[in-house]
């Protein structure tokens, strides 16, 4: 497997982090979205990923992009561990909630909006996040136990994680989110987390390694 990813892509990191639970070894090729003005958009890379974004993964002879969409398929085809729960109404939840930030938070406080923004960019984010935070603050107090659904990794978890990194990036407050902190919190202490970590990436700039 090639996988095409930037170090601090919250969609790339939400990858890196199955692949990692799924044990599947794959080759890195950066794509920087800054340098260049943006790598994303060369010619080389649009024939990877028509839409000009990270990740984009090499798999079984495809191509697939959209983090979700990616993680489906390593779901179907190399189903352990699991990141969907066996029950339906557990399984639904899971998909609510990476929905809901996949959908409904990253996508208005990401690069492309931001630059759109211009000096209201930081406010313009803490907005988004905290706005989808006091949502997801609510939701999760209903299906967590130790990890976002339950007590296994989900992958909701797997789209909390790089999202809290987005609101502390942006200095959200996290006071108000004690459920999101708690749960962050124990994601962070598994290796899976950790190895796929933008700070310990190979394209990580040295000032901002671990």
């Amino acid at each position: 497997p090639i996988l095409y990813s930037y170090f601090r892509s919250s969609c790339s990191w939400r990858v890196r982090i199955a692949l990692a639970l799924k044990g599947i070894s794959y080759d890195l090729v950066p794509v920087n979205l800054l340098k260049d003005g943006g790598q994303q958009f060369s010619a080389e890379f649009k024939a990877v990923n028509p839409m000009q974004q990270v990740p984009a993964l090499k798999i079984d002879g495809i191509t697939l992009f959209q983090s979700l969409a990616i993680i489906h398929y390593l779901e179907d085809t190399r189903p352990k561990p699991r990141l969907l729960p066996q029950d339906p109404k557990q399984r639904a939840q899971v998909r609510m909630i990476a929905d809901s930030i996949a959908s409904g938070i990253q996508p208005l406080q990401n690069l492309g909006v931001l630059k759109q923004m211009g000096e209201r960019k930081t406010e313009w984010a803490q907005s988004c996040i905290m706005s989808g935070f006091q949502a997801l603050e609510q939701i999760l107090q209903h299906t967590a136990g130790r990890y976002c659904v339950g007590d296994e990794v989900s992958m909701a978890d797997l789209c909390l994680v790089p999202q809290v990194a987005n609101a502390e990036r942006f200095k959200v407050d996290l006071g108000p989110y004690p459920t999101i902190t708690r749960i962050n919190k124990a994601l962070l202490e598994l290796e899976a987390f950790q190895v796929s970590h933008p700070s310990r990436q190979p394209d990580t700039p040295a000032e901002l390694r671990a």
